[in-house]
């Protein structure tokens, strides 16, 4: 269906690809990945007959209906719906020539045109429109406002929309899941899975990618190079070929060795600690596929803060919400150093108001809040992307947050977010979101904070970078909250999801795997009738609010014993390695240093020992927790 031969693509100077030589046929779902600036987009171009290769040939069947995002929305009058209705071209082709027909009162015409609309369901179109918007997260009110009315990102949504409309036979999609929330992420993989076309998607989004394509395309070093099966085989593949080929996978390995350390300590007994096993499965995924980002330009870790209290944050009774609009009620809880937060609920519920609540952003209309002496906040959002300075560089950003730090100190720090050189010093105005995104990310990085809140952080962020901030999550100190369509990212950094919703925040006793199910049960009770409320069910709430509060008092003990232990055994596990090092020096074996050799030994029985009494009093408190909670539960 396409077909590229022996192509080569230049944008202006610089070569993108050269000798590519792949088909991709009809029906297939296709994932095309690779680094930002790779050629991506370009490629979507020269299909769509924007760019023309410069070498070779690209041909495609004649008469191909295509569909893809337009960038852009006008600030139109135009309702939502009908705009949405647009995508469908022959729809309003038809209609226009009903129109004309009926104007001029042609009998025979106008029976042609009313044929042709039943025949591409023309008459279906409106309840159509209506599905992909209410899918993509619009409000049943929606459908009539101006798209003038709307903000650039639902704008984006409605351009989605758009494309979906139309009946086409080859889509492209240019990370489509970048202005979604998690929601409208899982009902777009539904949708593209019954898609019965083409489908060529630039993602970044593994689980998605995952869930939607039966092949990759991969861009790299002016290559492309085509895999069948899902990204996770991919990877695979792709690691497998590199961890031979390439010299830097010892590299990689040291990486990701505390991944490794937790994977080896619990790999036995996680049948006993249910708490671990979603963590335990991603982190050896990790682990498996680790070789394939061997090459990634992106290596950074959080640094050590300087303090970390007890107890961060806690919320009491707090109420917050924008004017006299309450959205959050009743919030009570405390925020410990190691807990990895994930924050669950639909579209509107509250989870940014709770991210900038907790930020300080936002204030407390009724309760109390408690911050700690030493609290440092590192708050990423999408707004600070557009409060950097266009005409100060990414290293002038850096030197206003650290003035007394040297210049090199600063670049070999930027150099870890792919900053190099000369990029270094310009201007950020051009900067492309990715490289924006980044930089606020370095930002955060750089003023050690304890408690990090991250909103959507991979918006814009290729699959390497999404790799390297996954790495350097495991080895954060301090709490996370995280809120992120990014299923993977979730599973991997996230040891607690809590759920957003109805003016509440309670615990998501369930993994991630059944959030979607939750969905679906929502979706459905909002669109039954409405049934009359008793009138005890607003003391029922309160009876939650309090259960909710006061599991997570009782838990907050074992918590803290958990993490201690953690952190003993990390400092345990680093002695342990570095005596095996000098273990593994032939010259300790000489008759020499039989004395040192002896008191090594010694020293590593008895580290070996306080591991394992480490491992078990891990093992038994988290038992502990998960009674609790299931006791609770019950």
């Amino acid at each position: 269906m396409l077909n590229f031969s022996k192509l080569s693509l230049r944008r202006g100077p610089r070569l993108l690809f050269e000798d590519v030589d792949f088909t991709i046929f009809a029906g297939q779902k296709v994932g095309l990945t690779g680094g930002n600036g790779t050629g991506k987009s370009s490629l979507f171009s020269l299909i769509m007959g924007g760019l023309q290769a410069d070498v070779g040939d690209f041909s495609l069947p004649p008469k191909l209906s295509i569909a893809h995002v337009a960038q852009e929305t006008p600030g139109v009058a135009t309702p939502a719906i009908e705009y949405v209705m647009d995508g469908d071209a022959e729809l309003r082709e038809v209609e226009k020539a009903l129109a004309v027909a009926e104007q001029s009162g042609d009998g025979h015409a106008i029976a042609e045109s009313h044929s042709r609309l039943e025949h591409i369901g023309g008459y279906e179109a409106r309840s159509r429109a209506a599905r992909l918007m209410h899918g993509l997260g619009f409000a049943v009110d929606a459908d009539d406002r101006p798209v003038q009315e709307f903000s650039g990102g639902w704008r984006m949504r409605l351009n989605l929309a758009q494309a979906l409309m139309c009946r086409s036979d080859l889509l492209l999609l240019d990370e489509p899941t970048n202005h979604l929330d998690l929601d409208a992420v899982i009902w777009l993989e539904d949708w593209l899975r019954a898609y019965p076309g083409t489908l060529l998607l630039i993602s970044h989004d593994r689980d998605f990618l995952d869930t939607v394509v039966n092949h990759i395309a991969h861009v790299e070093q002016g290559g492309i190079q085509l895999y069948s099966g899902n990204y996770t085989a991919f990877e695979r593949i792709r690691a497998e070929r590199l961890a031979v080929q390439q010299a830097e996978y010892a590299k990689q390995q040291r990486e990701v060795s505390h991944i490794q350390s937790y994977v080896d300590r619990f790999r036995a007994k996680a049948t006993k600690a249910k708490q671990a096993q979603s963590r335990l499965k991603a982190l050896q995924r990790m682990e498996l596929i680790a070789p394939a980002h061997v090459d990634s330009p992106f290596h950074f870790e959080f640094r050590t803060p300087e303090s970390l209290p007890g107890n961060l944050l806690t919320l009491e009774k707090v109420s917050t919400g924008y004017d006299d609009n309450l959205i959050l009620q009743g919030l009570d809880f405390s925020l410990l150093p190691g807990e990895r937060i994930g924050l669950l609920g639909p579209n509107g519920a509250g989870k940014s108001t709770l991210i900038k609540l907790i930020a300080g952003e936002l204030g407390a209309i009724n309760g109390q809040r408690h911050e700690a002496k030493d609290l440092k906040i590192g708050y990423f959002a999408q707004h600070q992307l557009e409060q950097l300075d266009p005409q100060a560089s990414a290293l002038q950003h850096l030197q206003r947050l650290d003035p007394n730090a040297t210049e090199q100190q600063l670049r070999n720090f930027l150099g870890g977010f792919n900053f190099r050189g000369d990029r270094v010093t310009e201007n950020i105005a051009p900067f492309s979101g990715g490289e924006k995104a980044r930089l606020v990310l370095a930002l955060v990085v750089w003023q050690k904070p304890n408690l990090l809140l991250l909103d959507e952080p991979t918006n814009h962020l290729d699959l390497e970078m999404r790799h390297a901030l996954n790495l350097a999550l495991q080895g954060f100190e301090g709490a996370v909250i995280l809120v992120s369509h990014d299923r993977h990212l979730l599973r991997t950094v996230c040891d607690d999801l809590w759920l957003v919703d109805a003016g509440k925040v309670e615990i998501f006793k369930d993994d991630l795997e059944h959030y979607p199910a939750w969905l679906a049960s929502r979706r459905k009770d909002d669109t039954s009738e409405a049934t009359p409320t008793s009138g005890n069910t607003k003391t029922s709430r309160k009876d939650e609010k309090r259960s909710s509060a006061a599991q997570r008092q009782q838990e907050k003990p074992l918590r803290m014993k958990i993490q201690q232990a953690e952190k003993a055994l990390e400092k345990l596990q680093a002695k342990q390695a570095q005596m095996e090092t000098e273990l593994a020096d032939p010259d300790i074996y000489n008759a020499e240093n039989k004395d040192k050799m002896l008191k090594l030994l010694q020293q590593k029985t008895e580290i070996d020992q306080q591991c394992e009494e480490l491992e078990i009093q891990w093992l038994e408190t988290s038992e502990e927790l998960e009674l609790m909670r299931e006791k609770m539960a019950s």
